[in-house]
């Protein structure tokens, strides 16, 4: 299995209310680096799994709306408590829809994982990762 992962970050506010989120249940704030990895069985006829300017490109695109941003009032996390899993998972399924729409170029039929992986500080990281 052939690989390019692209990383990028974003800037939030959110709240975590339940009591299983101690201190975290009130507003803070969070960066998280982003690490978007998109996986081909095979390269094309130049060598490319998928082009890392496209990759990096659509990752960007899928992380504006939520760069600086408090989670809490996006209708995308409504009824959602937006926990770093949960909020990978968002991330995967914008990135997925962008596969399919063929925005990472011509090789994009040959996507057929995708890892998100969100790294909240330098010891925790969350991620979703699925087969397309």
């Amino acid at each position: 299995m052939f690989a390019v992962e692209v990383r990028d970050h974003i800037m939030i506010a959110h709240s975590l209310p339940r009591p299983v989120f101690g201190p975290a249940q009130g507003m803070h704030g969070a960066t998280f680096v982003v690490d978007a990895a998109f996986f081909t069985r095979d390269v094309d006829e130049d060598g490319l799994a998928v082009d890392i300017g496209a990759a990096t490109t659509v990752l960007a695109e899928v992380l504006k709306p939520l760069n600086y941003q408090n989670l809490d009032t996006l209708d995308v996390f409504k009824g959602k408590v937006s926990t770093t899993e949960v909020i990978a998972k968002h991330v995967f399924d914008a990135l997925a829809a962008a596969v399919k729409a063929e925005r990472l170029g011509p090789g994009s039929h040959r996507i057929c994982r995708l890892k998100v992986t969100l790294h909240e500080s330098h010891a925790a990281r969350g991620w979703y990762e699925a087969d397309l």
